[in-house]
């Protein structure tokens, strides 16, 4: 009776190690399928495996693959987060299920997971479907994207999740495939691909301009005592410090950059104030005002003209009281509104640093009135004679580095009041019923997000830029909300001190 006990004993262990050892060849099978696999799938990985006699059931084999990618897909699209972490926009997932739905295009949650040393690239649609792609085996990302859109077609919209938010946007998308990287906070600037060198035009009138604006910043320079540069880290401004640059090279120059901090500058503007403040011999003063803070002042509550008093103005006049400056650069155009057409090159201001229109020198033949009364300023334009396609053209001719917002781009916005405002963070409030739009859209000038209104475009570089300008006939502050109020115009706030 022991004897056969112990047999039975023996009968029946030997089954449970040959299911362990099984189990672990059939892992081991997959990881090789896995990082070997130029277009892999659940139902691709299940035929492979029968081709080589081993046989496994679905719902197992998908255990399995959960194990080798040590995660679930991402089904819901709140649990998307950018290589530190940080979490999506989720003010724009249910209109971008929406306008997916709309426009029958696919939603998929693209990840990078490491296995075995091998990078593999990730996608799973919301149902929790998964499919993969070796960057060894494809030959990189690049190939790996390729895959992708050869797996579903066009119409494909890819969400970036973890630390492949860092290396997505370096990959060459083909045509048909979309990465929503607007859910995300912007990467770092570094100056892009944006900007190339015209071989074909020589614009001899940048040189006069240019000789012209030099001599403007020396001239304020040589007289203030205290000088300053208001930096909005627009085109104009990035313009004018390159033209300040040149003017004291190789010293840098002696004044300091200014920046009136709203709290609803766009997103990527504060990331090229980082960039700005990296360099050498660069000073950048910012300014907030203190009761904008304190009462949260914000454009949906206070409207365009009490933001932009209490923001704008008054934070400017706190700011100029408090540092003493007498000169203090602009880079406002004449062309670009009627207000400051009026202007002169060097602008006297008041003692409250208001502007009478009445009171201003007269400049015949460049000859500049520099003299400042007791307790009076000086606002000085450089590129005032310049116009937006000069602009353009000097930053082409130049390679100086802007805001990506001022390239075509698909971004989130919506429609009001007949302008394109961008829903740049999660502070934006949607109206009622109020549709959301994502399409190419750029900027050409910038200001408080929900108070600047983008166009429709296509153009993604400076040479775009420069043919798109060269026939249109609307003016680039058309778009900004501000200067379609009648009681916060830019020449009524001149006149309290606004620049």
């Amino acid at each position: 009776m022991q004897e056969s006990h112990f047999l039975r004993k023996e009968v029946f262990f030997f089954p449970a190690k040959l299911f362990f050892v099984k189990n672990e060849t059939t892992r081991d099978e997959v990881v090789s399928h896995i990082v070997r696999s130029n277009r892999g799938s659940l139902p691709l990985l299940e035929e492979e495996l029968h081709k080589t006699a081993t046989s496994v059931s679905r719902r197992h084999l998908a255990r399995l693959v959960d194990e080798v990618f040590s995660e679930k897909p991402v089904t819901d699209l709140h649990g998307i987060t950018d290589h530190n972490g940080a979490p999506v926009n989720t003010l724009l997932i249910e209109p971008l299920i929406a306008h997916a739905h709309r426009n029958r295009l696919r939603l998929l949650v693209a990840q990078l997971v490491t296995i075995q040393g091998h990078e593999v690239m990730v996608w799973n649609d919301r149902k929790g479907t998964r499919w993969w792609a070796s960057l060894k085996s494809n030959g990189g990302l690049d190939r790996a994207v390729t895959e992708l859109r050869d797996v579903f077609g066009p119409g494909v919209i890819l969400i970036p999740h973890g630390d492949i938010r860092l290396r997505i946007d370096d990959a060459a998308l083909p045509e048909g495939l979309e990465i929503a990287d607007y859910l995300h906070r912007p990467l770092p600037f570094t100056p892009g691909a944006w900007v190339e060198p015209d071989a074909t035009e020589t614009h001899a009138h940048l040189d006069q301009l240019e000789a012209e604006s030099i001599r403007i910043i020396r001239e304020a320079v040589a007289n203030a005592s205290k000088p300053a540069m208001l930096f909005s880290l627009g085109k104009d401004s990035m313009v004018m410090w390159a033209l300040a640059k040149k003017a004291f090279w190789p010293e840098p120059p002696p004044i300091p950059l200014a920046l009136i901090d709203s709290r609803w500058e766009f997103q990527e503007v504060y990331q090229v104030l980082d960039y700005i403040r990296s360099e050498p011999g660069t000073t950048v003063l910012v300014h907030t005002n203190p009761e904008a803070i304190e009462k949260d002042v914000n454009p949906f509550d206070f409207g365009s003209a009490g933001h932009t008093d209490i923001t704008r103005t008054q934070g400017l006049r706190q700011f100029l009281n408090l540092e003493r400056f007498d000169f203090i650069f602009g880079g406002g155009r004449r062309d670009e509104e009627r207000s400051r057409a009026k202007e002169r090159v060097f602008s006297l201001r008041n003692e409250h640093h208001g502007w009478d229109p009445k009171t201003q020198r007269p400049e015949l033949w460049n000859v500049f009135n520099t003299a400042l009364p007791k307790n009076h300023s000086m606002r000085v334009f450089p590129l005032s004679n310049w116009t937006e396609l000069d602009v353009w053209r000097y930053i082409q001719r130049e390679q100086i580095p802007v805001v990506p917002l001022y390239f075509s781009k698909t971004r989130p916005f919506v429609e009001r009041d007949g302008a394109l405002i961008a829903i740049d963070d999660d502070r934006f409030r949607l109206e009622a019923d109020e549709r959301v739009y994502f399409e190419p859209i750029r900027f050409r000038t910038l200001g408080c997000y929900p108070l600047t209104g983008g166009e429709r475009s296509s153009a993604s570089t400076v040479a775009d830029i420069i043919r798109e300008l060269e026939t249109t006939r609307v003016s680039e502050r058309s778009s900004r909300v501000i200067d379609a109020d009648p009681g916060a115009s830019m020449e009524q706030k001149k006149k309290e001190g606004y620049f």
